[in-house]
């Protein structure tokens, strides 16, 4: 009698595997459903009447899965001094955002991103129509802070090469208090002078779920089609014999 108990291993495994591909296929399937809900508040959210932007009491509460990209208008001065421009990529090409510190009558602060400009016109100085005087309403979206840097590069406060929109960073760089931990995309209302250009926010969030869902699917199925093939090929050449992991002669 020839022991098969190698066999009954490599069954016991494949079985597992098909445990396992399935539920990563029913685990894709959830976080499908779990995206959806999220874009469908995220479009609530962005078209939405403003509101106002949370308090200070509110602003540890504030998360991005609760908060982010929520219609916003604030009201205030712009401090033009403290201008900072952060490189961008977008539809239009290669440039900066120019973000300005917005400071409202209760003496908060919040960064605002007043929109884009092309590298032509990163100095203030070439688009002194845009640069906003006296308290102004800005309606825009909130976002959440970017920290550090981007994906390769980290900010360089000291050089004035920024990444990314790192509130915190830029308030203590110009030594602001009392700043909002996030910050306003400005909507696409028009700025005088062309410039900056707002309402250039992409709101984007892969959904490859159903694919991934669908693959781990296929795959659970091509094993379990391979382990019906293995048993029923031992059923052909002999009988199997689950106490001793062995054949006996048909």
């Amino acid at each position: 009698m020839r022991s098969a108990r190698p066999s009954l291993a490599l069954l016991t495994l494949g079985m597992l595997g098909v445990v396992l591909l399935s539920a990563l296929g029913i685990w894709q399937i959830e976080r499908r459903t779990w995206k959806l809900a999220l874009i469908e508040r995220v479009e609530q959210r962005m078209h939405a009447a403003p509101t106002a932007p949370p308090p200070p009491s509110s602003w540890p509460a504030v998360t991005a899965a609760s908060d982010e990209y929520r219609r916003v208008t604030v009201r205030g001065t712009f401090l033009n001094a403290d201008e900072t421009l952060v490189q961008a990529v977008t539809t239009d090409g290669p440039g900066f955002w120019v973000l300005t510190p917005l400071q409202m009558a209760d003496g908060t602060t919040v960064l605002v991103n007043r929109g884009f400009v092309p590298p032509d016109r990163r100095d203030p100085a070439t688009r002194r129509d845009g640069i906003p005087q006296g308290v102004l309403s800005v309606t825009g979206l909130l976002r959440m802070s970017e920290p550090k840097g981007g994906f390769l590069r980290n900010n360089d406060p000291a050089a004035g090469r920024w990444y990314s929109r790192d509130v915190a960073a830029i308030a203590a760089l110009h030594g602001l208090s009392q700043v909002a931990p996030f910050f306003i995309d400005a909507d696409a209302t028009p700025n005088p002078g062309g410039t900056p250009i707002g309402g250039l926010t992409i709101v984007r969030f892969p959904n490859n779920h159903l694919i991934y869902a669908l693959t781990w699917f296929a795959l659970a199925f091509m094993l379990a089609g391979a382990l019906l093939r293995v048993i029923s090929g031992r059923g052909r050449a002999g009988a199997f014999d689950p106490r001793w992991g062995s054949r006996r002669a048909a």
